[in-house]
Parts: C-alpha cells; structure tokens; sequence
C-alpha cells in the first residue's frame, strides 16, 4: 500500500469514482461523509452489543453502507463500473430483522427516551446519525440521480437501530452487567 496521503485534496477538491472532481463541500461529497459517520457509530454500538445475532447483523449494516457509499461517491461512468449497488433485497432483509424482532417486543406506547443502557444508547446515536446521513442523501436527489433503494435502506436502517435498541433494554438475556 501507498502512502495514506495523496495531496490531491489539499485545495479543496476531491475525485469521484470514475474520475470527476468535485469540491469537498459540494453536497454529494457532505452526502457519503454522513453515511462514513452513521457506519463509524454503528461501529461503537456493535463494541458494545453483546449478542452474537445482533453484532452480525450491524457488521452485515456495516458492509452495505460501503457499498451504498462507494455509490453516492461515484459519477455517472463510476456508477457504470460498481461490482454492488444497494437493492430492494437489501432493505428486504432489514425488514425481515425488524418484523423478527418486533415480534418478540412489548407494543410501543410511548416515545422511547434514548440513553436507558449505554448499548441502547449507542444504538439511538447509531440510529439518529444514519436519519441525518439519509436527510443528506435527500437534499442531493435535486442534484442528479440518487437510486431510490439508497434511500429506502437508509430509513429502514433507523428502524432496525431503533428497534435493535428497544431488544436491548428490554430483553433480560441482553442486559447482563454493562461496562465501559
């Protein structure tokens, strides 16, 4: 591997995939670096999981959101060239997660305060970071082509992480002694 550093961006442009460049503040460039941000905190909340079944499925998260993110960092002749791109299958999978879990869990009556464990509270971080990576992927539709099941993955991604989070507090086998 090269060096880590390429000074390609030190006046503020950056390249797409397939080789376009943009400014590093342009709102496509703010759009991938939310989705960089929402995996890193569902990164720290799956430190803290400890089940087995649910570290899997954020780590499987995880991976799509490379993929969803190596889409929105690509121009129209990158998009061409991607290997993987986010599918209906993909949310497809989350719902059956969420409709799984959603099962097993007390109805919700009431607005759920995040912060009831640290692992659920990582969870709502997680899940309140990937809303505003989805608002950032929204306000870049008006800027070209955004595919459609980027957005759908992204908001049943919340689900998932809001629903992950109430599994955690609520059900005993989870909520064995927390440490930092």
């Amino acid at each position: 591997m090269g060096k880590i550093y390429t000074k390609g961006g030190d006046k503020g442009m950056t390249t797409l995939y397939g080789g376009s460049r943009v400014k590093k503040s342009c709102a496509r460039v703010c759009a991938y670096g939310a989705v960089d941000e929402a995996n890193s905190a569902i990164g720290v909340a799956a430190v803290f999981i400890k089940s087995p079944e649910l570290k899997e499925l954020l780590r499987m998260c995880q991976e799509k959101l490379f993929v969803l993110s190596a889409e929105l960092a690509s121009d129209e002749r990158g998009k061409r060239m991607l290997k993987e791109t986010i599918t209906s299958r993909d949310s497809q999978l989350l719902e059956q997660a969420i409709d799984a879990f959603s099962q097993k869990l007390a109805p919700n009556t009431k607005f759920m305060i995040p912060g009831q464990s640290i692992r659920s509270a990582y969870l709502h971080v997680a899940r309140s970071t990937v809303r505003r990576a989805e608002r950032s992927i929204i306000a870049i539709g008006s800027e070209g082509r955004v595919n459609s099941e980027i957005i759908i993955f992204m908001n049943r991604l919340s689900d998932l992480l809001f629903i992950m989070s109430r599994v955690v507090d609520e059900f005993d086998i989870f909520k064995k002694q927390e440490e930092v």
